[in-house]
């Protein structure tokens, strides 16, 4: 509980347990998904019934920043009313993602299989990252206006 007269009390989050919840998730679920695909970045291309991968360190890095990304939002679940910045930059990717994947189904590069990826990586994130945003703003323009 933040006792009246300090600097939290007028901060404090809506939802602020939910969001909690949301990153606590979401930062297992990146580190989770981290290591796995590090540990073996041929797995999406199997499952995709795709070539593999000339360059398997490629996937392998990508799947390290993706795992940083859950020790981020471990942080953002830790002190949601700071989280903000992090958050905005992770749904950011959780977006780009899907349309560059969009664009490479399109042009046929990649089948419709690979889909899987986004629905978990990102999609499932969409509205809970989004809602938390929405309910950190104010928290964030305070944290702004008074740097």
């Amino acid at each position: 509980m933040i006792a009246r007269g300090t600097p939290d009390a007028d901060t404090r989050l809506p939802r602020r347990r939910w969001h909690r919840g949301v990153f606590v998730a979401a930062g297992i679920y990146n580190i989770a998904w981290g290591l796995w695909s590090s540990a073996d970045p041929q797995w999406l291309f199997r499952f995709a019934r795709m070539a593999p991968l000339n360059e398997p360190a490629i996937f392998a890095c990508l799947a390290m920043v993706v795992g940083l990304y859950g020790v981020l939002y471990l942080d953002v679940a830790r002190r949601p009313e700071r989280g903000w910045l992090v958050a905005a930059v992770g749904l950011t990717g959780k977006l780009l993602g899907p349309a560059g994947l969009a664009l490479l189904i399109a042009r046929g590069e990649w089948p419709l299989r690979t889909l899987a990826l986004c629905l978990t990586n990102d999609v499932i994130w969409w509205l809970p990252f989004g809602l938390y945003l929405w309910d950190a703003f104010p928290s964030f323009g305070r944290e702004l206006r008074s740097a």
